[in-house]
């Protein structure tokens, strides 16, 4: 596989990023809103290094966080796609399956349609026998989305994130699990 990879579903584009991707990717990460359960809204000099380091992956490994496109509507809404993350944990080494998607485009299925694809493409494509995803306990427009993919979770598997200190307000997480059937 190679980093320029695309995927399609019946209503989106999963496709390589583009440098006109960078700006609405840069409103969205300043959105609070959208970056709820994260640790903070982005500047747009940090937006666009993690665009980079995004696009630098996905050349790297043929997978990552794919650019979202609604052919007809919206040439940019977000991204979904693969990620490895980059702490130690008692699930890592994993890949996992993630999404941030501008708010005007929740509540339509978006999330869901695109990472299913990504799933099928995590285990025909690369072969994997799971994909993991990982979020705060309130954060139940993702985990409903995890749910909707398959996932599981079990309470013998929340953790506490290594990235963010001891008394962070986003510091537990759940983490799901969808095994190749």
């Amino acid at each position: 596989m190679v980093g320029g990879s695309t995927l399609k579903t019946k209503r989106l584009l999963l496709r390589p990023w583009q440098d006109e991707d960078l700006v609405p990717f840069a409103a969205l990460n300043a959105d609070p809103q959208v970056m709820e359960f994260l640790p903070s809204v982005l500047n747009r000099a940090e937006s666009d290094a993690l665009a980079a380091k995004i696009r630098q992956r996905m050349d790297q490994r043929g997978f990552g966080f794919w650019a979202v496109e609604v052919p007809g509507e919206a040439s940019f809404i977000g991204f979904v796609g693969l990620s490895v993350p980059g702490f130690r944990a008692h699930f890592t080494p994993c890949v996992e399956i993630g999404w941030r998607l501008d708010r005007a485009f929740w509540g339509r299925g978006f999330a869901t349609e695109a990472a299913l694809t990504a799933c099928s493409f995590a285990f025909d494509a690369l072969g994997l026998a799971e994909v993991v995803a990982f979020t705060v306990p309130r954060n139940r427009r993702s985990r409903a989305v995890m749910e909707r993919l398959g996932m599981t979770t079990r309470p013998e598997d929340d953790f506490d994130h290594p990235l963010l200190p001891e008394g962070h307000p986003l510091r537990r997480h759940v983490l799901y699990r969808l095994a190749v059937e």
